[in-house]
């Protein structure tokens, strides 16, 4: 007997529809492929396919949450405003946040942004009392928020666009047999393309997130108009630049992005500088980016690390892999009420 179609194996759908419709952007591919994988398991930890900053110490989301709350002391203390983490994993950044924010005076109630049903029910055994939300746009309206994106906007779908010999083309991503491979498709014009990488060379790849700008335009519309702040880290570089990041991991290992879609995480390098823009644009003040080791280092990781180590001396190797490892790597960006002070670390 056949499954119904919507039962189907993600890839049997998807290249049913390549067959009937053609080929598909790269952004709809990632954006398919990621839904699937994040609905369907927990990818964190040695038994799932990578590991993030606040799953490899507890140092990093006790660091985020003293952060937060130096940054709502110096606001003055609004009784009113709302910790909200974006894509929070399994919780534990903002277990961890509550701990260091408690013995700061600061407890305010807990809102995740979360779609992944496996994922929601992680977060519930570690942040038991906090509110979920589909989308950002359906956070409250009516109080500041504090809001963490770790790891968040990596995640988020991108557009390819690659030089071939007559200009600019959208990269698609074909099917044939269940084979995905990306291929150039119909021609954008010059006018998307940044003025100085217009004249790349042949086969160059610039990379664009319509769904980042989007996301970002709408926090940063809610902190002008309500107060807070946002921290967003993740890998990434200053853009507009030229270079192909899309990449796939599996089992702490680097896969081909375009072999079993919704089997593998797929990501990509975070332009920060068109995120700081974006926030700047809708009235909201940008600092940095700047490196997260050098954030860690300001916000005290050092003497944490060295507390900590007098009972287990491996916390120092897992300062080392968040400052000097990922340090460099990965990028801090802050977004703020233009009433807020300048965020910790930001100086």
């Amino acid at each position: 007997m056949t499954r119904p179609t919507d039962e189907a194996p993600l890839p049997e759908r998807l290249a049913r529809a390549i067959t009937l419709g053609g080929p598909i952007p790269v952004s709809q591919f990632m954006a398919a492929a990621n839904a699937h994988y994040y609905a369907t398991r927990d990818p964190l930890g040695a038994a799932g396919d990578f590991t993030t900053a606040p799953e490899i110490s507890q140092m990093f989301g006790e660091l985020i949450g003293l952060w937060a709350a130096d940054l709502w002391d110096r606001a003055g203390r609004p009784a009113d405003a709302l910790w909200v983490e974006l894509g929070p994993g399994r919780g534990t950044l903002t277990a961890d946040a509550l701990r260091a924010m408690r013995a700061a005076g600061f407890l305010p109630p807990v809102h995740f942004v979360e779609t992944s049903p496996v994922l929601r029910a992680e977060q519930a055994k570690r942040v038991a009392d906090a509110v979920w939300h589909d989308d950002v746009e359906d956070l409250p309206s009516d109080r500041p928020l504090i809001i963490i994106a770790n790891e968040f906007f990596d995640a988020l779908p991108i557009r390819q666009l690659v030089r071939a010999a007559n200009g600019w083309h959208e990269r698609l991503v074909a099917c044939q047999d269940v084979l995905f491979l990306p291929i150039a498709g119909k021609q954008v014009p010059d006018s998307v393309i940044p003025e100085g990488l217009r004249d790349a060379a042949p086969g160059a790849i610039i990379e664009t997130s319509p769904a980042s700008v989007g996301i970002m335009r709408v926090l940063a519309a809610r902190i002008v108009a309500q107060g807070g702040a946002l921290l967003a880290i993740d890998y990434g570089y200053q853009g507009p630049a030229i270079g192909d990041t899309l990449q796939a991991v599996r089992g702490h290992a680097f896969a081909n992005p375009f072999d079993e879609p919704g089997e593998r995480d797929l990501t990509a390098h975070v332009d920060f500088a068109t995120l700081g823009l974006v926030g700047h644009a809708s009235g909201a003040i940008a600092s940095g980016p700047i490196d997260q080791g050098d954030l860690l280092r300001a916000l005290g990781i050092d003497a944490r690390a060295a507390a900590l180590a007098q009972k287990d001396p491996r916390v120092l190797a897992d300062r080392d892999r968040l400052v000097e490892d990922m340090g460099t790597l990965f990028k801090a960006l802050a977004i703020r009420h233009p009433d807020w002070p300048q965020p910790a670390g930001f100086a």
